[in-house]
């Protein structure tokens, strides 16, 4: 399992491309915009993309996610039903934020438990809401990774301040959905530099 990561939008979000490095087929998570960058990356890694995996609803993860699927006749996956009207409002929010967004309704909604396969390898679902209210996280246990996108970061979790935010929420999400996977998981985050778990549970403030 290969990942790679184009950072996107002003808000240099990580659109991570995710393929099996045998088969080279994968998928692109959270295409928030900069297409020609994406499908760029594509070419360059010979990656044959076969679907769209989404974290959560927001416009600088989402934003491009119509456009990629009809440009490469794929189909989109995620995020939970609840983050619905995020992907309702991308054209709004676009308005706001200067990047340009279509509404996008996913083929395939996913909720706790249910498993996404990419390129030939399973990545269970987790739903950990706070940040959005349909935000999931993406796991591979063999490969001790975790796409966890806004929800936590290096030395940081995601924001909440959003009517629908919800802190308590997300910070029991995380300690009781992703801490628990165990130390040596990378986790690989929507804005900055990936991580671990260890070392998010000995330095991350918000987590103690």
């Amino acid at each position: 399992m290969k990942v790679a990561v184009v950072p996107v939008t002003p808000f240099q979000q990580n659109c991570s491309i995710v393929w099996d490095e045998t088969t080279k087929r994968g998928a692109v998570i959270d295409p928030g915009g900069d297409l020609p960058r994406i499908l760029a990356a594509l070419e360059e890694l010979e990656v044959t993309a076969e679907k769209i995996v989404l974290t959560h609803g927001h416009i600088d993860h989402a934003a491009g996610a119509a456009e990629l699927a009809e440009t490469l006749k794929i189909p989109v996956e995620g995020p939970h039903e609840a983050d619905r009207f995020l992907l309702d409002d991308l054209p709004t929010a676009g308005e706001r934020t200067g990047i340009p967004g279509r509404v996008v309704t996913p083929d395939r909604w996913l909720s706790e438990g249910d498993t996404v396969d990419i390129g030939g390898v399973g990545f269970e679902i987790l739903h950990v809401p706070g940040h959005t209210p349909g935000h999931i996280v993406l796991v591979n246990r063999d490969n001790r990774l975790a796409i966890v996108g806004d929800t936590l970061f290096q030395r940081s979790v995601g924001r909440t301040d959003f009517p629908y935010g919800d802190s308590a929420l997300l910070i029991e999400g995380i300690k009781t959905k992703i801490l628990p996977l165990g130390d040596a998981f990378t986790i690989l985050p929507g804005h900055g530099s990936a991580s671990n778990i260890a070392l998010e549970k000995r330095t991350n403030p918000f987590l103690r």
